[in-house]
């Protein structure tokens, strides 16, 4: 199993077109078969902030995930474009 967190802060301007392109990656990316979850969530406190909790069958499914469409479109093209800062946080899956 693959979990991670990727963190982002974007300008208060582009927070609803961030949300718009987060909730379209976040519902196509749920329909890949290994995928196992895709949460975003704005950061309570922080409006500028947004955290993405994702998890993966193995790295095969990760990567077939980066190599889709809507990644490309919503985050290299989209989110990825307009974020100031991100942060990149691996977990190890104890059970």
């Amino acid at each position: 199993m693959i979990s991670f967190t990727v963190r982002m802060r974007f300008k208060g301007e582009e927070r609803q077109q961030v949300d718009e392109m987060l909730r379209e990656l976040a519902l196509a990316s749920r329909k890949e078969p290994g995928c196992v979850t895709y949460v975003p969530h704005r950061v309570d406190g922080d409006p500028d902030s947004v955290v993405i909790y994702e998890q993966y069958h193995d790295q095969a499914a990760l990567d077939a995930h980066r190599a889709t469409e809507h990644f490309h479109k919503y985050a290299v093209g989209g989110i990825f474009q307009m974020m100031r800062d991100r942060q990149l946080e691996n977990f190890i899956t104890l059970i």
